[in-house]
């Protein structure tokens, strides 16, 4: 990066990246010279997904944020890093204020020239993934109806802006529908979906367009010839030079890389060499849980709490946290009082769930679970367990004695 005034000509919108950064180099490089002509934004999740982030505890991301990018969006994963110093500052989010005062929780928006246009780039948390939030982590925080707070923000802000741009942390069926209820909005940058829908999709006179997840590329944004503008996917290279004053950050992360390389053992033959379906590892560690704990107590699991990341014949650290990325922890909780509608409830909030025995055995006594899904159990504090998942996921990957603390 150059010292040179910045002449900015287009938006750079990265979503998604779940502390992918053992390919991190194109994206660095690509950055650092981009960032002297683009403006460069995020659109939520840059945190939590990888080894790197279980490692580092978000530093490195959390470098990466204040040297490269202008605006970020909170997403649901890295929720309480976006109140920390500095990346508060950069933080945009016109929905999320607090649940007693009503006071946003975060600068509703961000003004810059691009292309000689003004610009607002604001930024809203879709409720569900707001939902997905750990309870300890948006206690005393609520989220506003999106469609409501951009129109508040275009009153307010209609005379110093030409052009409105919306990071979004919804899904991209949600932003599609945010672009036709906002017709003001000329850009959005889709965030949180995980699909293969990434655009441009023309709504009215808006853009609603997804960069690829996982560090792996980018959605850029250019004023158009006439009015409007153009849009499109793009990928990182997949190497590059860093800039020298990226180069510490470079080195933190071959470090954690280097970590990440121990071997934990041989992968058992069932998955050796494959993608292990997540439902179907997560059935094998949830059998393997009711077979250490017995009759009375009933396991419950959500799918998402894995990942399916491809295998060899070695599992190494890097494997077992792509595999586990999140770090619960099992605890152990008493039964609700309507078992049916609890799961319907964790469900709807993390996805679907793998319950063992299925259906459950009358008159169990206690549930295990993990840590995360525990919050929204009625029947009283969890006990933790003291176990975590990422042990019985090794145990169950490599057949090896599943010792207290192991990889952890």
């Amino acid at each position: 990066m150059t010292g040179a005034v910045r002449v900015l000509e287009r938006i750079l919108a990265t979503t998604d990246v779940h502390s992918h950064l053992a390919h991190a180099a194109g994206l660095l490089s690509h950055l650092g010279a981009e960032r002297d002509r683009s403006l460069i934004v995020d659109c939520g999740d840059f945190f939590e997904g990888t080894g790197y982030y279980r490692l580092g505890r978000g530093g490195v991301e959390r470098e990466v944020l204040l040297a490269l990018y202008d605006v970020i969006a909170p997403g649901n994963h890295g929720w309480s890093h976006h109140f920390e110093p500095g990346l508060h500052e950069l933080t945009v989010c016109a929905n999320a204020v607090d649940a007693v005062s009503d006071r946003p929780l975060f600068r509703p928006l961000h003004l810059a020239e691009v292309g000689g246009r003004r610009v607002a780039v604001t930024a809203v948390i879709g409720p569900q993934a707001f939902a997905a939030v750990p309870l300890a982590q948006r206690a005393g925080h609520r989220v506003t109806d999106p469609v409501r707070a951009l129109r508040e923000l275009l009153l307010a802000h209609h005379h110093e802006v030409d052009s409105w741009v919306l990071l979004s942390h919804s899904g991209f069926k949600q932003d599609v529908q945010l672009a036709a209820e906002c017709p003001f909005l000329e850009v959005v940058f889709a965030g949180h979906c995980h699909s293969d829908r990434y655009g441009p999709e023309a709504v009215g006179g808006a853009l609603v367009v997804k960069g690829p997840e996982h560090g792996a590329g980018y959605a850029l944004a250019e004023p158009a010839a006439g009015p409007g503008w153009s849009a499109r996917p793009c990928r990182f290279p997949t190497t590059g030079r860093l800039p020298a004053d990226l180069a510490e950050i470079g080195r933190e992360i071959d470090t954690l890389k280097d970590r990440l390389a121990d071997p934990l053992g041989p992968v058992a033959e069932r998955w050796r060499n494959t993608v292990p379906d997540r439902r179907a590892l997560l059935e094998a560690v949830a059998a393997e849980l009711h077979r250490d704990l017995g009759g009375s107590t009933l396991v419950v699991l959500n799918e998402t709490a894995l990942r399916p990341a491809p295998l060899g014949e070695v599992l190494r650290t890097e494997d077992l946290m792509a595999v586990e990325p999140f770090g619960n922890r099992l605890v152990r909780t008493g039964p609700p009082d309507d078992l049916s509608a609890l799961l319907a409830r964790l469900t709807e909030r993390a996805g679907p769930l793998v319950t063992v025995p299925d259906p459950p055995p009358p008159g169990f006594r206690h549930v295990l679970t993990t840590d995360y899904l525990a919050e929204t159990f009625p029947a009283g504090p969890a006990e933790d367990s003291s176990r975590p998942l990422g042990q019985v996921v090794r145990h169950v990957l490599t057949r090896t004695p599943s010792v207290e603390g192991a990889a952890e």
